[in-house]
């Protein structure tokens, strides 16, 4: 399976917003997270984004087909660590490695060093994944709810 990243515009708001409250739809149902969740973003929050000069997205793309977004933020100054925020796979074609393949992908561009994220903590799949990929707990948490607590990631 061929896996590419293809950057986005402010053209792709609404598909783009529309994907992203899709596909974080199951863990804003489980988390009630209202505040953080990409799944309770109004579409201005992606349009704000998309015009930011250090925002990055891309669409995920499997065999040409869209099957997430990513977005990096980097603003290209020394010291700065990039970030992503957020990456999401849809869900009939998330365990196939293209959150993983995206992130080589992401640093393939931007640089492979100075990154860092945010997971929820409960969701081990989402730690495990960074974790291979080299990221580590920087042990600074912060939670959200009695369900949920976010923690940083950094490479």
């Amino acid at each position: 399976m061929k896996v590419t990243l293809r950057r986005t515009g402010i053209e792709d708001d609404e598909k783009l917003w529309r994907m992203q409250v899709e596909a974080f739809q199951s863990l804003y149902e489980k988390y009630k997270d209202t505040e953080t969740s990409p799944a309770a973003e109004g579409i201005e929050k992606t349009q704000m984004r998309l015009n930011q000069s250090f925002t990055y997205y891309y669409y995920i793309e499997a065999d040409n087909e869209i099957v997430g977004a990513i977005r990096v933020v980097d603003k290209h100054e020394i010291g700065k660590s990039k970030r992503i925020s957020p990456l999401f796979i849809m869900p009939e074609h998330r365990n196939k490695g293209l959150a993983q393949r995206a992130i080589e992908l992401a640093e393939e561009i931007h640089g492979s060093s100075d990154w860092e994220l945010v997971t929820i903590l409960q969701e081990e799949g989402n730690c495990h994944l960074y974790e291979k990929m080299g990221y580590h707990q920087t042990g600074e948490t912060v939670v959200v709810n009695e369900r949920m607590t976010l923690v940083v990631y950094v490479k």
